[in-house]
């Protein structure tokens, strides 16, 4: 085989296996009886509904008016070139987050909860074992953005 076909071929399997790093959607993603889904036992997801005693625990946003934080948020969320607004619904938000390196996808999630008077949070990686992080990251980021 030519050397021309062997680096195309290489290229080729190498876009494939980046590709993958996007992974599927997970079903089990959505406002589910006023609720998020618990994080998975991986120390790559962080949520405001987990133990507080957890590694997966991270606190909820505070918001005294639900149509101004779910505005806020919206705007926070398509001002950022790495996310992408799935579910803009009025008391649940669902956005996904590419890196710019490889492409991993992670699952961003808020729940607008009026009664408690808070944005709950889960954010979680696609794919793999650990986010060395980033999870939480980006979530104290939008924290400091987020001013209802």
């Amino acid at each position: 085989m030519s050397t021309f076909i062997l680096r195309a071929l290489s290229c080729l399997a190498l876009a494939g296996m980046l590709s993958a790093c996007a992974g599927t959607r997970p079903a089990h993603l959505g406002n589910l009886n006023q609720t998020l889904n618990a994080c998975p036992d991986k120390p790559n997801c962080v949520s405001s509904l987990a133990d507080k005693g957890s590694s997966h625990y991270i606190a909820p946003f505070p918001m005294p008016n639900v149509e101004e934080a779910r505005a806020q948020l919206v705007a926070l969320i398509q001002s950022l070139p790495q996310a992408q607004l799935q579910v803009n619904s009025p008391a649940y938000l669902y956005a996904e987050f590419t890196s710019d390196w490889l492409g991993f996808v992670d699952d961003v999630e808020f729940l607008l909860s009026e009664q408690e008077g808070l944005v709950h949070v889960r954010s979680a990686s696609r794919l793999g074992y650990s986010d060395l992080g980033v999870n939480r990251q980006r979530i104290e980021t939008l924290r400091e953005q987020f001013k209802p």
